[in-house]
């Protein structure tokens, strides 16, 4: 049998009033939030919070044998992405593209 997917589709729930649709959704002043923060481990707030007395731990390594940094975005590149040499320094290939 053929299906016209165009046509309007007619269910049982059409037939739903009003009110037992609004039992179904979930009260948004419930108070209960689901936050799942497995891809956070830390404690991350940053909303109007003083942080001038937080201090940063931060490693910051020295340039590479195998790297450049492009002149023209500044950011740091592995030497396959070098394109050219200009009289200012190096450059990226997707900054000569």
């Amino acid at each position: 049998m053929a299906t016209d997917y165009d046509a309007p589709r007619k269910s049982d729930d059409e037939s739903e009033s009003i009110e037992a649709l609004k039992e179904r959704v979930p009260d948004k002043m419930s108070g209960v939030v689901d936050v799942d923060d497995a891809d956070n481990p830390g404690s991350f707030e940053l909303a109007g919070q003083d942080l001038s007395d937080v201090e940063l731990d931060v490693v910051v390594l020295p340039p590479q044998a195998d790297e450049f940094t492009c002149v023209n975005c500044f950011l740091v590149k592995h030497r396959s992405q070098l394109d050219h040499e200009t009289d200012l320094g190096p450059i990226c290939k997707e900054c000569a593209a």
